[in-house]
């Protein structure tokens, strides 16, 4: 699994002008979801976010994580994640899992997210979404598990 995390200030994501989910200052984090992808990895990514080192203690370093902070998570699937962009001018959505797999290891890992960390919210699974936030920092990574 993929996870474009992006520490916020805040973010909130919307359809069709509808509030889905939102979060104060945390993790907004993207998910993108391989066919090889399974239950285990899901577990290793949510550990991953949630003890990941990216807020910053009182020394200005990024020692502390999104659990010692109690910020908020906010979980968006996003199969382009996966897209293959090595030729051409056009992406390839092959490298991405269908939605029969992708889907209940999405809301498994939002599920289990849930279960240990609060607060959680999610986008929709397959919606057309408008995400909006504001990056801290900005700062960005890239986590595959």
């Amino acid at each position: 699994m993929i996870g474009l995390l992006q520490r916020v200030l805040w973010a909130k994501v919307e359809i069709a002008g509808e509030l889905a989910g939102a979060i104060g200052p945390g993790l907004l984090v993207l998910v993108g979801v391989r066919p090889t992808d399974d239950a285990a990895r899901a577990e290793r990514l949510l550990e991953k976010l949630l003890q990941y080192r990216v807020f910053a203690d009182e020394r200005h370093r990024m020692n502390r994580s999104l659990r010692d902070t109690g910020g908020g998570l906010l979980l968006v699937p996003q199969f382009t994640l996966a897209a293959d962009t090595t030729s051409g001018l056009r992406p390839s959505f092959s490298g991405a899992a269908s939605p029969d797999l992708a889907r209940p290891l999405f809301e498994g890992l939002a599920a289990a997210a849930r279960e240990r960390h609060a607060p959680v919210a999610t986008g929709v699974f397959g919606a057309d979404m408008q995400v909006s936030s504001v990056n801290d920092g900005p700062v960005t990574f890239w986590l595959e598990s």
